[in-house]
């Protein structure tokens, strides 16, 4: 078999095949060795974190991410602390914490402290803004179900746009 699947006694090869592993065959290319680095390349650490390359590049301007090194022709070379670093930055994320926040947990891990404490008090806060949106989101489907149950009382009183909406008595919660 030749390069291109064909044998070279195949009288409908069009293109010479070389005996010599070593030779060209002609109009082929010559690509050059991998470069040699220590790291992963940023479509290298998306595809195995499954973050954006958009959000590295965000990470790495807040602060979250270290600077990537760079290679002679620019491309970021990140780390082998990266992609451990992505899966707790993705999980933080999960959990509702901002970049801010995660910046502040990976600022006291990296001077050497253990972030516990702080991340402790974050979830503490976390959880109680968690369960007032869910007590305001419980009385906004109360006051949207009692519309639903007066729409037709309420669909011929006058208004400026709506006198469903209009004349609901509206709670607000406790904030």
């Amino acid at each position: 078999m030749g390069r291109h699947g064909r044998t070279s006694d195949d009288p409908s090869d069009a293109r010479p095949v070389s005996r010599n592993p070593l030779d060209l065959v002609p109009r082929d290319r010559v690509y050059a060795a991998p470069m040699a680095r220590d790291g992963l390349l940023i479509g290298e650490v998306a595809a195995k974190s499954g973050v954006s390359r958009k959000a590295l590049r965000l990470y790495e301007k807040a602060g979250i991410l270290p600077p990537a090194r760079r290679t002679g022709s620019g491309y970021r070379i990140y780390g082998p602390e990266t992609l451990p670093l992505l899966g707790f930055v993705s999980q933080a994320r999960r959990l509702g914490f901002r970049l801010d926040e995660i910046k502040r947990v990976v600022e006291l891990k990296r001077s050497g402290r253990t972030p516990s404490k702080h991340v402790l008090d974050l979830v503490h806060l976390k959880l109680e803004n968690t369960e007032q949106a869910l007590t305001d989101l419980a009385e906004v489907r109360g006051q949207l179900r009692g519309l639903l149950r007066s729409w037709q009382s309420r669909r011929h009183r006058s208004a400026a746009i709506c006198p469903c909406i209009e004349h609901l008595t509206v709670v607000k919660g406790g904030r």
